[in-house]
């Protein structure tokens, strides 16, 4: 699909990943309706996008808010009068703990926002893709969806759920208009963790900022872009997720008590 002068939702606009495919369909002549909760993100993404020439546009909503979401397609087509492809980035993380000392309220939140923002997203906006002559539905996951991370148990089961289902939605829009693609993105250098609202060990964080192996955002957001253009099936970003994604395939108990090993000083007690 060529990305010039067609008309993109993103949601996740207002900070990391999100923001940079935003800024990326921008520079490569898409009009862009960039969705966030955060209106102040989508602000700074509209003030970086100084390229755009009208053809940004900012919603600011709650994708797990579905009345909003089922509004969107309509709002988007009203200002772009199209609409070719759907970008599922954004997501959250869960504060790093044990199963058996997280809320219900914590899981149900991640589940909430990373699954069922998604399958809003998709219910709301599959049928206008379908319209259209060409479309691109992008959904992303995680690596930590291919092998378990001891203390994000219900993060993992949530971008799990997000992989079996573009899995299935791949399965079933075959030979449609509708390219759909599934993102395993590794170690990206984002404020997921501030954004998330999460508490989780500053040992957690530092380590990926210092470290040269994490994939920049502005990298990750290129390499979807990049997806969409080639209607690429599986994507998966940086080498910690590729090497996660041949283990956990060969020897998955392997995987798992490799990362467990690796993991464990960073649990709580």
């Amino acid at each position: 699909m060529q990305t010039a002068g067609k008309v993109f939702v993103v949601t996740g606009g207002g900070n990391g990943i999100g923001r940079e495919v935003v800024l990326g369909l921008i520079e490569r002549g898409a009009n862009v309706a960039a969705v966030d909760r955060s209106e102040e993100g989508l602000a700074e993404t509209a003030r970086l996008a100084a390229t755009a020439d009208g053809r940004l546009s900012a919603h600011a909503l709650d994708v797990t808010d579905r009345a909003a979401v089922e509004r969107l397609p309509a709002e988007v087509q009203a200002l772009h009068g199209q609409v070719d492809g759907v970008l599922n980035v954004a997501g959250i993380i869960q504060r790093f703990a044990r199963v058996q000392n997280l809320g219900h309220d914590e899981i149900e939140k991640v589940m909430a926002v990373n699954f069922w923002g998604v399958v809003n997203m998709v219910k709301a906006f599959v049928p206008v893709l379908l319209e259209r002559p060409e479309a691109s539905l992008v959904n992303v996951s995680s690596m930590g969806a291919l092998a378990p991370v001891p203390g994000q148990a219900a993060y993992g089961a949530s971008k799990a759920a997000v992989k079996l289902l573009t899995e299935g939605l791949y399965a079933e829009l075959r030979g449609s208009s509708v390219a759909v693609t599934i993102v395993f993105p590794g170690g990206v250098g984002t404020d997921i963790l501030a954004n998330s609202g999460a508490e989780t060990p500053a040992r957690v964080a530092a380590p990926a900022r210092a470290d040269s192996k994490v994939t920049s955002a502005a990298d990750a957001g290129g390499q979807i872009i990049a997806a969409v253009e080639k209607g690429t099936y599986r994507v998966r970003i940086g080498g910690d997720a590729r090497l996660l994604d041949r283990l956990s395939r060969l020897a998955p108990q392997r995987a798992t008590a490799l990362i467990a090993d690796r993991m464990r000083s960073l649990l709580d007690n």
